[in-house]
């Protein structure tokens, strides 16, 4: 059976295949949760999320949820995103993330050419793409396309993954850049290194991805100074859901896995609070303490903060795809800015949620200091470091010209 006679019975299946609403992908997602929770300690002990994991969240569609309609897939929105990693994030952040990341590459997919999609797709809508941002410099223009070779450090999913999006330079002679791209690369034409030995995430298995000499046509580069100003290679202009800019997108997605986290934290506290006294106080329960009750609120209020500004910011850009609106650049550099101020209180809140909790919380048995490693590693992702994100912002606000990264 050729090639395009496949296509064509994909394309018509998704036609009529019923697409789930928000509601009932986050459903699907929360259905997975005693799952998760049961093989914790494994994906811990194992520095990677098992398969029985990834053949569930297979199973109930949700690494098709960034996946074009056109190859079955849910064609999701940036709110669905957070919404469905967060549900998950609730049970195993590890698991959470490799979800958020590896439906954020198929994202990223959606955005090449026409040919490139069907080649990761076409055949297989299930296929799953791990990817870094990282360029590597070992490149070389031939006929075509570009000889690749590198290391691209802490690929989330990559231990999953059918595909690689990795970043690549081209130079010329001189060594001055032509142009940078994200390439996508086959499972057959690279390997993984095993790398990630890590304090928290480390059931994310974010291990580094080798190539050596891989050829990459023209056809899967995607060149990322047009990517940043939202300007993609695919020929499907009317997907409204492939028309968000770049950055914005890649960086919020970074907030579902914590806003899942928090989420644990708080209700793990609040569940167990009846239950336990405080030590070395009269207090028999932590529920009669006022210093307690303001504990508990004070880490709700930061953790509703978070989920506030993150679905915010997802909802504008949402419904700037729809609109085929370009954001402005003070309200990129916000939302740039509002990724690491949503992780920071996170964090902050599992640091208060721990105090109140007592020293259990650092039991070996105990999640909370799961999650607390967990959120804390994330929160150091390099695009979502508060530092730079209200650096860019703050020269938004004033007018003055950005300098640091041309990724806002």
């Amino acid at each position: 059976m050729s090639t395009d006679l496949n296509l064509k019975n994909v394309s018509a299946f998704a036609e009529f295949a019923p697409q789930p609403d928000l509601s009932e992908l986050i459903e699907r997602a929360r259905a997975l949760q005693p799952l998760l929770r049961k093989n914790t300690v494994e994906n811990e002990k194992n520095r990677r999320t098992c398969d029985e994991n990834i053949d569930a969240i297979r199973d109930a569609g949700l690494f098709r949820l960034m996946v074009p309609k056109r190859f079955g897939g849910y064609e999701g929105s940036l709110r669905a995103h957070l919404e469905v990693s967060a549900a998950l994030g609730e049970a195993c952040g590890g698991t959470a993330w490799v979800v958020a990341l590896t439906n954020v590459c198929a994202w990223f997919t959606g955005l090449f050419s026409q040919r490139a999609q069907n080649e990761v797709f076409g055949a297989n809508p299930d296929a799953r793409v791990a990817g870094v941002f990282n360029a590597s410099p070992t490149t070389r223009r031939v006929e075509g396309g570009l000889i690749v070779s590198g290391k691209w450090y802490s690929s989330s999913g990559s231990l999953h993954a059918d595909w690689a999006v990795v970043g690549a330079e081209e130079r010329d002679a001189n060594g001055a850049l032509i142009g940078q791209y994200l390439a996508l690369m086959p499972k057959s034409e690279y390997t993984i290194e095993d790398t990630w030995f890590t304090a928290g995430m480390r059931a994310s298995g974010s291990n580094c991805v080798v190539a050596n000499e891989v050829f990459v046509p023209d056809h899967r580069l995607l060149n990322m100074a047009g990517a940043i100003e939202g300007e993609y290679a695919t020929e499907y202009k009317d997907e409204a859901a492939y028309r968000g800019l770049f950055v914005p997108f890649a960086a919020l997605i970074l907030n579902g896995p914590q806003l899942g986290l928090g989420r644990a934290a708080l209700k793990y506290v609040i569940d167990n609070a009846s239950r336990r006294a405080i030590a070395y106080t009269s207090f028999e329960k932590q529920t009669d303490s006022v210093v307690f009750q303001t504990q508990i609120a004070e880490a709700a209020l930061k953790i509703d903060t978070a989920h506030l500004r993150a679905f915010r910011a997802a909802d504008e850009m949402d419904e700037a795809a729809r609109n085929g609106v370009k954001l402005d650049a003070l309200t990129r550099a916000r939302i740039r800015a509002d990724v690491g101020f949503n992780n920071t209180q996170i964090t902050d809140a599992i640091n208060i949620l721990l105090s109140a909790h007592g020293a259990g919380s650092f039991s070996e048995t105990s999640p909370m200091q799961r999650w607390w490693r967990d959120s804390n590693t994330a929160a150091r992702h390099a695009v979502a470091l508060p530092a730079v994100g209200n650096e860019l912002y703050g020269k938004a606000l004033l007018g003055v010209e950005n300098t640091v990264t041309p990724l806002v």
